[in-house]
């Protein structure tokens, strides 16, 4: 009787090994469950991925990668509006997304846990997949005010966008590369829009602006009043960039707003994409691969600016393995 039911309870154990080997073998196509793709095939993923406000720049240019990908390779990337950078880094950390745009200086902030993330904390459950396009740090005043350089916003009254936004870091770090503070200004924390509506009207003599350039703000500004955007000289765009490893050099065109007739250089961050480390590296090889690869069909202006010297390039927080991958295999990094 114990041989028979030892010999029955053998049997049981050899068909339950062969059914859990069976059910591994299937590709996981649940976000949460890690995506694994086989070498060459997105079309088994779905992945979540966390942008902006549903008006915004991040969620239209999502959504334009996302519907071209799904043509071309099956993949599915769900587009959700979000709160943007901040919100959609602690939604990767909590799981709610695996992939996100954001500006490459909050995801600094973030995985050092520093400025905006000083009272999270570090987070260092992402990494990079690729820099996409520029966010322009534009710094505006009237034509006739007689502020010429950054330096000359010392005791003016001057915009730093909202309290605790990117923008009012931004400006913290570019003052301060002038070794001006902002008790050494008068400061307001304005909206981009209550900014240029504020300046028109004669309320303060200047604001930062970080976004996309041409920047709607300043364009409806540009054609009621005269303006000027200020220069940021090479010696203190150095400074910048050897002092924090996410600005890059940029220059704003002649004829990018009415009456900017001539190049000015700034600086500017990087709106980029990063991605969950729950996600395996062939799934981000694939990813990183299929999003570059198809660029100059993606139908957005803001696709003119990628590259993949671009992509690679200011970038201060590691990249995924599976990207790193990609990049070392078209020569990008080495």
């Amino acid at each position: 009787m114990k041989k028979k039911l030892a010999v029955i309870l053998s049997v049981i154990l050899v068909f339950a090994m062969l059914f859990m080997t069976a059910c591994g073998d299937k590709p996981a196509a649940d976000p949460e469950a890690g995506n694994n793709v086989a070498a060459g095939d997105l079309s088994s993923i779905k992945i979540n991925v966390g942008t902006g406000g549903s008006t915004g720049t991040y969620y239209g240019f999502c959504n334009v990668i996302s519907s071209l990908l799904k043509e071309k390779t099956g993949a599915q990337l769900m587009i959700q509006a979000s709160g943007a950078s901040k919100a959609n880094i602690l939604d990767i950390e909590d799981g709610i997304v695996d992939m996100a745009i954001v500006q490459n200086d909050v995801m600094d902030y973030a995985y050092n846990g520093t400025s905006l993330f000083a009272d999270v904390g570090a987070i260092k459950s992402f990494s990079t997949l690729g820099a996409a396009y520029a966010e322009v740090c534009q710094i505006v005043a009237k034509a006739d005010s007689g502020i010429k350089t950054v330096a000359d916003l010392k005791g003016k009254k001057v915009s730093v966008g909202d309290s605790g936004s990117g923008v009012e870091f931004n400006a913290q770090q570019i003052l301060g590369a002038y070794g001006i503070t902002f008790e050494d200004i008068d400061k307001q924390n304005l909206s981009f829009q209550a900014s240029a509506d504020a300046l028109k009207d004669g309320k303060i003599d200047a604001f930062f602006c970080t976004a996309g350039a041409p920047t709607v703000a300043i364009t409806d500004l540009s054609t009621t009043t005269g303006i000027v955007l200020v220069e940021i000289d090479a010696e203190h765009l150095a400074k910048l960039q050897a002092d924090y490893g996410f600005y890059a050099a940029y220059t704003v065109p002649a004829g990018t707003y009415n009456g900017i007739d001539a190049d000015v250089t700034t600086v500017a961050v990087k709106a980029t994409f990063i991605v969950s480390n729950e996600l395996d590296e062939e799934t981000v090889y694939q990813l990183t691969k299929a999003i570059y690869e198809n660029k100059d069909e993606y139908s957005h202006e803001k696709a003119a600016e990628m590259s993949l010297e671009y992509a690679v390039s200011s970038i201060s927080v590691p990249f995924h393995p599976g990207a790193e991958r990609y990049y070392k295999e078209v020569g990008a990094i080495s």
